[in-house]
């Protein structure tokens, strides 16, 4: 079997051809929205470095200017937010830019792109779910790559991994939300209250657990002789 660098530099080459790239893409950027039913709308960014996922470069979002689910204008945002903090800091700009969806994803990630007079400077590519058709901006057409090929592969895993850490995310926060919801049902706390305890106990089960004193610290005696007494019941 060949050892694994080289494998990875042969699937980037690949890739290279198969998009017509002009340099290598070792480091790619995926983004995805997650917004089961509307609610909570969250999105995620994930990287790749030299063909592998590099989890420390990871990033989620709280979609902040979107009313409702709307995915073209939630991807519009969270490519501009993303890469004018890169701009901000200093830092490089990757390869290859991978969005989920098709052409209303791409236009929405093309128009956040040319708000930063960052369109033309680095290459940015839709992966449409259903048969898996690579858009280009600009082309009223998509490219396949052939199905099993190394290249489409990589695009896959870029493409599910953005997707799993964007429903992941969602799920904390929903969780969080039903949480918060059934704490403000108690007497006498609010949302400041409520978000503290969830900070710092994560479920309602783990405060009905907790002891006076572990509660006090965070909300004060009162309250929480009272919190415990109504979670008691």
């Amino acid at each position: 079997a060949q050892p694994k660098p080289y494998r990875e530099q042969r699937v980037l080459k690949q890739l290279m051809d198969d998009l017509q790239l002009k340099s290598l893409p070792e480091h790619i950027e995926c983004f995805d929205n997650s917004n089961l039913q509307g609610s909570n709308p969250v999105a995620s960014m994930v990287c790749f470095r030299k063909g592998r996922p590099f989890k420390s470069d990871y990033r989620k979002y709280h979609i902040k200017t979107v009313e409702g689910p709307n995915d073209f204008a939630s991807m519009q945002e969270i490519v501009k937010r993303r890469y004018s903090r890169v701009q901000k800091e200093g830092k490089s700009l990757p390869d290859l830019v991978v969005v989920d969806g098709g052409k209303g994803q791409l236009s929405a990630a093309v128009a956040a792109l040319r708000s930063l007079n960052l369109y033309g400077q680095l290459p940015v590519i839709g992966i449409a779910k259903k048969l898996e058709e690579i858009y280009f901006p600009g082309d009223q057409y998509p490219i396949h790559i052939q199905k099993r090929s190394e290249s489409l592969k990589l695009l896959q895993h870029l493409r599910n991994e953005a997707h799993r850490f964007a429903i992941s995310f969602h799920r904390q926060q929903r969780s969080k939300k039903t949480i918060s919801s059934s704490l403000l049902q108690l007497e006498g706390v609010g949302q400041t209250s409520a978000m503290k305890l969830l900070r710092k106990f994560k479920s309602v089960n783990k405060i009905r657990q907790a002891s006076l004193e572990e509660l006090s610290a965070v909300v004060g005696k009162a309250k929480a002789s009272s919190i415990l007494k109504q979670l008691s019941k």
